[in-house]
C-alpha cells in the first residue's frame, strides 16, 4: 500500500509527543476512535502511522506521519485535506514537508513549460529573467497600459498585473487585457523586443476559464494566478485545460495556512502546475529568512520525479541595488521581480527599466 510521508513540527513535551503524534495520525486519516473500527483493511491500510520523531530542542518535535495515498482521491483539494485539513485548526502544528510516492506525483500535472519554456517566451537564453508589476490599484487600463509600454521600451522580460487587479469597475479585466497587450506589442514592434504581458486572473472557475481564453485571444501566453485565493483545484484544472499557457503563482493568503513556504510555494505549487512561483525575498518587507528562500528555490527547480522545474521569483520590496546580490544567491535560473522600485522612477521609468534589464543581462552566472 502506497503511503506519503507528511512531516509536521509539533509543539509538545517529550512525555506527550508520541500520544500527540498518534492523535494527529488518526485525525488526518480516519478521524474517529481506532478502537471502534472493525474493518481490518482500514486498520492496516488507511489509519495513519507514526514514523520518526525528532526532538528539535526548542519545545517542538519534527514528526513524520505515513498517510495512505489512496485517501487523496487523487485530487488536489483532497490531497491538501489529507495533508493538513483538520490539523491546520490546531495552532501547535505546522506542516513542514511531504515526501510523495511516485504514484501520487504522476497524477498531478506539474509545470506546462517551466524554466526553459519561460525563457523561450522572452528570449532570455541562459541568463536570469526580469519582471515588474503594474500598480497601483485604482488606475485605469489606459494608465496601466502606458506604464507597461514604457517598461517594455526598456526591455524588461515580463510585466505582470498587480495581484490585486481583478475585474474592478475602474479596471475591467477585458479592457485592461486588450489595452495592455496592445501597448506592449507596440513597444515590442518599436524595439524588436519580446516583452510578455501577464494578466491577473480572478473569480470562480468559469470566470477563470473565460479570462484565460481572452488572454489567448490577445496572443498572451502567460497568466498570473493566486492558488490560495481561487483554489488549488482551479489551478490544476486550468493547467490541464490550457497546456499552451504558462502559470505564474502568487503567494497571497499562503501565510495563513501554517504550511512551510518551501513546501507550499516551492514543492506543492510546482506539483499543481505553476511554471513560476513568486515569494518574498529575504531582506525585503516580509520576514522570510535566507534559509527559507534557499530551500524554497531548491524545491521549485530541483529534481522532482519527471516534473519540469518551476522558476523562483523573489520579490517584495526589491531594488536595483540588490540585483547582484540576488543573482549571486539564486543563480541564473531565476526571475527577479522589481515593482515599486522601478515605478518610483516616474518620468525615468523607461531608463530605469533599461538599467535593470542591462544589469541582469551583464551578470551571467
Amino acid at each position: 500500500m502506497s503511503r506519503l510521508i507528511a512531516t509536521y513540527r509539533i509543539r509538545s513535551t517529550a512525555q506527550e509527543i508520541e500520544h500527540r503524534a498518534q492523535t494527529i495520525a488518526v485525525e488526518q486519516s480516519v478521524e474517529m476512535p481506532v478502537e471502534i473500527i472493525d474493518n481490518q483493511d482500514v486498520l492496516d491500510n488507511v489509519v495513519g502511522q507514526v514514523g520518526n520523531i525528532e526532538d528539535l530542542g526548542d519545545g517542538t518535535f519534527k514528526t513524520d506521519l505515513h498517510l495512505a495515498s489512496s485517501t487523496t482521491g487523487p485530487e488536489p483539494g483532497q490531497l491538501m485535506n489529507m495533508l493538513f485539513g483538520n490539523t491546520s485548526i490546531h495552532d501547535d502544528v505546522t506542516l513542514e514537508d511531504v515526501t510523495f510516492p511516485s504514484d501520487v506525483v504522476e497524477v498531478f500535472p506539474g509545470p506546462n513549460h517551466g524554466v526553459e519554456g519561460l525563457r523561450g517566451r522572452c528570449g532570455a537564453d541562459h541568463r536570469a529573467m526580469t519582471c515588474s508589476a503594474l500598480k497601483p490599484q485604482g488606475s485605469s487600463p489606459e494608465v496601466l497600459a502606458d506604464l507597461a509600454y514604457r517598461m517594455a521600451l526598456g526591455g524588461i522580460d515580463f510585466i505582470k498585473d498587480d495581484h490585486g487587479l481583478a475585474d474592478q469597475r475602474y479596471s475591467p479585466y477585458t479592457e485592461r487585457v486588450k489595452t495592455c497587450a496592445s501597448r506592449v506589442q507596440d513597444a515590442n514592434e518599436k524595439t524588436g523586443g519580446s516583452t510578455c504581458y501577464i494578466p491577473s486572473l480572478s473569480g470562480n472557475l468559469d470566470a477563470l476559464r473565460s479570462q484565460v481564453r481572452l488572454a489567448k485571444e490577445h496572443s498572451l501566453n502567460t497568466v498570473l494566478i493566486a492558488p490560495m485565493i481561487v483554489g488549488i483545484p482551479s489551478l490544476v484544472a486550468l493547467v490541464r485545460e490550457f497546456p499552451d499557457m504558462a502559470f505564474m503563482a502568487h503567494p497571497a493568503m499562503a501565510g495563513a495556512s501554517r504550511i512551510s513556504p518551501p513546501l507550499l510555494l516551492g514543492k506543492l505549487f510546482r506539483l499543481f502546475g505553476a511554471d513560476a512561483t513568486i515569494f518574498p525575498n529575504h531582506g525585503g518587507r516580509f520576514g522570510y529568512s535566507p534559509e527559507i528562500c534557499k530551500s524554497l528555490a531548491y524545491n521549485a527547480r530541483g529534481a522532482f520525479e519527471n516534473k519540469r522545474p518551476c522558476i523562483p521569483v523573489p520579490a517584495g520590496g526589491m531594488t536595483l541595488d540588490r540585483v547582484s546580490e540576488m543573482l549571486g544567491f539564486y543563480g541564473p535560473d531565476t526571475m527577479l521581480l522589481i515593482g515599486g522600485g522601478l515605478l518610483a522612477a516616474r518620468e525615468q521609468l523607461t531608463a530605469q527599466t533599461e538599467a535593470f534589464a542591462k544589469q541582469v543581462a551583464s551578470q551571467l552566472n
